[in-house]
């Protein structure tokens, strides 16, 4: 299960990570994230341990979406070094965010 991430732990948990982390910013109204959502699970099940995944419900934690521009969801972020290395926005294949993680690693 992906790691659920806030306004309170996101500094924490993304910014100052020495692993690379990959964060969906989605919500529970919002049709594609539902298809994005075991993706995200099963690639959090799949790097555990080497990555971080998580989650962000934009609707109760509104900072670092506005702070990162996330205008639609889902958008997925993937950060590296606390700086934005790599965004996906709406659904892709589980392949393309896997990619975006392998080549962090």
């Amino acid at each position: 299960m992906a790691l659920e991430i806030t306004d309170a732990n996101f500094e924490e948990t993304v910014l100052k990570s020495d692993k690379p982390v990959v964060v969906d910013f989605w919500a529970a109204w919002c049709g594609p994230c539902r298809m994005v959502g075991p993706i995200i699970d099963e690639l959090s099940t799949e790097y555990d341990g080497k990555a971080i995944v998580g989650k962000v419900d934009v609707d109760a934690n509104q900072e670092f979406a506005a702070k990162y521009g996330v205008r639609n969801i889902p958008t997925v972020l993937v950060f590296q070094n606390g700086e934005v290395v790599g965004r996906q926005v709406g659904v892709a294949p589980k392949t393309a965010y896997a990619e975006a993680i392998d080549a962090l690693l």
